[in-house]
């Protein structure tokens, strides 16, 4: 067989062979019928893993572009409360002072953020919420209903980065009363990366910037998006599009809700592998935090080398992810999303054992305990 390296980091995610042949095809008319077609089909099938019937459309750009122009179209000159509580929170922070007024409510990597602060910050007139959904630097899942629940009371938009949850994890866009949620096409959808999804609420569009971005203006991808064909306003990266296309008639095939419930009983056989080599998980949790679904992070243990332990495992032909920026050498985390399922958690798994024994730290068997899981 075709030696691939396997990828079991928090995305990019491993590409099903149908996904990839859909972008060799000869290229297509990006103003006819047939993308309009395949345009309009990803977007009811992503509406689906949103949750919501707002409009949504698809821009050419990595997840960070479509962050980038949620604020810049909503958020320009407004006062910004960013909550951060990873690398991605932060980056979210830093991409919101390009355009308003940021006050960043920060905790410590991997630990819960601070509602009652966010309450104060919205009570003195902050009109921009933003905030990572699923922070897969340190794995953990921020609460976003209590959020938007209490951007909702106080008149401000909220602006959710959804990027490693969406077709992922469950989320309900509507019923928890998000403004703007968006997504990236190399993450729980399967899909190579270098495209974002943005879904806008009503509201929001009734409190759209005046100026905006030229290349992220979301008026204009609106205006050419109700059009017949469906079309962006500007020359799309056609191939991604019939990529991700098949990417959603994948997950229409699986379904939803059996798509939600794979992911969550990969991460819950990582984490009972964890359990059962005696690792620690690494977030701090309270009531309104969870542990991700789509990437766990766990301590790496004393007498144990970043190097040693990613090293070890590559050498199987797999790969997994270290810790960023002042969490290097202190974590791992091994991404459950996509289209992997037990053969790919098994293999991960069985790989970061024999490391952990090799190297002399005591860990019984967790293949097992994820194996039943994975059974169950």
């Amino acid at each position: 067989m075709e030696h691939e390296p396997l990828l079991m980091i928090p995305g990019p995610v491993p590409i099903p062979q149908r996904v990839r042949a859909a972008m060799t095809r000869q290229a297509i008319n990006h103003r006819g019928p047939e993308f309009g077609a395949a345009y309009a089909d990803c977007v009811r099938t992503l509406k689906t893993l949103f949750g919501t019937e707002n409009e949504l459309y698809i821009i050419s750009g990595s997840g960070s572009a479509g962050m980038e122009a949620a604020v810049a179209n909503f958020a320009r000159d407004k006062s910004i409360v960013s909550l951060v509580n990873g690398k991605f929170g932060d980056r979210f922070a830093k991409i919101g002072g390009r355009y308003g007024t940021v006050t960043t409510l920060a905790s410590e990597w991997g630990t819960p953020l601070d509602l009652a602060a966010l309450e104060r910050e919205l009570e003195a007139g902050a009109e921009i919420v933003t905030m990572v959904h699923n922070e897969t630097s340190a794995g953990i899942k921020n609460p976003a209903p209590e959020v938007a629940k209490l951007a909702r009371k106080h008149d401000a938009l909220f602006i959710m980065d959804g990027v490693t949850s969406i077709g992922g994890d469950d989320v309900r866009m509507d019923e928890w009363g998000v403004d703007i949620a968006v997504v990236g096409s190399q993450k729980c959808l399967a899909a190579p990366a270098g495209l974002a999804a943005i879904a806008v609420s009503d509201r929001a569009w009734d409190r759209i910037a005046e100026k905006r971005p030229f290349y992220l203006d979301m008026a204009a991808y609106r205006k050419s998006g109700k059009g017949t064909p469906m079309e962006t306003p500007y020359t799309p990266a056609v191939p991604l599009f019939l990529a991700l296309h098949e990417a959603c008639k994948m997950i229409d095939e699986e379904g939803v809700p059996a798509r939600i419930a794979r992911h969550r009983r990969m991460a819950d056989a990582v984490r009972a592998a964890a359990k059962g080599w005696g690792v620690d998980l690494f977030p701090t949790l309270d009531e309104h935090h969870a542990y991700s679904n789509t990437a766990t992070a766990m301590r790496i243990p004393d007498g144990l080398t970043d190097k040693d332990l990613r090293g070890t495992v590559k050498k199987f032909g797999i790969e997994i992810a270290g810790g960023q920026d002042h969490l290097k050498g202190k974590i791992f985390r091994i991404g459950t999303m996509g289209g992997v399922g037990a053969q790919e958690i098994l293999a991960t798994l069985a790989a970061v054992q024999f490391t952990l024994k090799k190297f002399g730290v005591a860990a019984d068997d967790g293949v097992e305990a994820a194996a039943e899981v994975l059974l169950g």
